[in-house]
C-alpha cells in the first residue's frame, strides 16, 4: 500500500525522530511509505497515495493549536474525499488529546475517513504502531 506521512512538527526542524520511526514500521510490514514535510512541501500530490498518516505537535506547550501550514498542506489536495488516513500527535505539552482531536477535525473537514488515531510517546513506540497499519 502506498502510505503518505505528513510531518507538521513543532517548529522547522527536519524530519523528528518519532516520524522516522513510524515510516520504518510501516516499511517493515512491505508498504511504499513517504514522508511529506509540512513546512517544505504543499500537499498537492497527496491525493495519489491511498492511506495518509498526519504527525503533528500543538503550536505550544499551554496549547492545543496547530500549525498553520497543516491545514494549509490538507486543503491543497484536493481529491481527498474518502481517503483512509489515521492521525497521530506527539505526547508534549498539557493538551495533547485535544490536540489530537483538532487533528482529526481538520482532516475530516477535508472529507477523509480517520479510523486510528494514537498518541506516539517515543521513537519505540511509534514504530510499534507503524507495523499495525495495515494488518
Amino acid at each position: 500500500m502506498r502510505i503518505a506521512i505528513v510531518s507538521a512538527p513543532r517548529g522547522r526542524g527536519g524530519i523528528p525522530p518519532y516520524v522516522s520511526a513510524l515510516a520504518k514500521g510501516m516499511e517493515s510490514m512491505g508498504h511504499r511509505v513517504d514522508v511529506v514535510d509540512a513546512w517544505t512541501e504543499d500537499g498537492m500530490r497527496l491525493p495519489g497515495y491511498e492511506y495518509i498518516v498526519v504527525t503533528a505537535q500543538s503550536v505550544g506547550f499551554f496549547s492545543a493549536k496547530l500549525p498553520t501550514v497543516l491545514t494549509k498542506v490538507l486543503g491543497a489536495g484536493s481529491g481527498l474525499g474518502g481517503k483512509r488516513s489515521a492521525a497521530f500527535v506527539k505526547k508534549s505539552g498539557l493538551f495533547t488529546g485535544r490536540t489530537l482531536f483538532n487533528i482529526m477535525k481538520a482532516m475530516e473537514k477535508e472529507g477523509m475517513r480517520v479510523n486510528w488515531s494514537d498518541i506516539l510517546l517515543n521513537p519505540p513506540h511509534a514504530e510499534a504502531l507503524g507495523k499495525r497499519i495495515g494488518a
